[in-house]
């Protein structure tokens, strides 16, 4: 939907205009009146103003606080009247249904992201694996997988000598 391009064959002055429009909408822009959605999901205008005061579809609002819906305001519509006249649920059932709906949906893509960013970590953890170790003047140095620093630092010629105390 994001990009669609939409074609309007229109006369003006007995010639035919062919006008494309490129729309930048997804499912969520509120671009329905309310007898449009109304007539898209089946019911009648009061019956969305209705569901709008009780918290079950809140449709955008345009600057005169006309209501405008999306295609998932509809789809959610729809929703309502399935399980309404279907499944015999009570409105404030639907409204607990549509909120766990929105709760699960949420949840998903937190899991999704999550997901993601362990994938993201394992390949960079598999990509860099680093060791480390203490070096011989007590520092921490990092040295490849199977490797021990190196015990006397090739920069120092000093000898230690250890005698244990008798």
């Amino acid at each position: 939907m994001p990009g669609d391009r939409l074609r309007f064959d229109a006369a003006f002055g007995g010639e035919r205009l062919g006008v494309e429009v490129e729309l930048d909408l997804d499912e969520t822009t509120p671009v329905f009146v309310i007898s449009v959605a109304a007539q898209l999901a089946g019911m009648h205008p009061q019956t969305l103003r209705q569901y709008d005061r009780i918290g079950l579809v809140s449709p955008g609002r345009t600057a005169g606080r006309g209501r405008r819906y999306s295609a998932r305001d509809v789809a959610m519509l729809r929703e309502v009247q399935r399980l309404s006249q279907e499944e015999g649920v009570n409105l404030a059932g639907i409204k607990r249904i549509l909120e766990l709906e929105l709760e699960n949906g949420a949840l998903r893509e937190q899991v999704g992201r999550l997901r993601s960013e362990l994938e993201d970590m394992h390949v960079r953890l598999a990509t860099s694996r680093r060791v480390f170790a203490a070096g011989t003047s007590g520092d921490i140095v990092a040295v490849r997988p199977g490797q021990r620093p190196d015990r006397f630092p090739s920069s120092s010629g000093a000898l230690v000598v250890w005698r244990p105390q008798r």
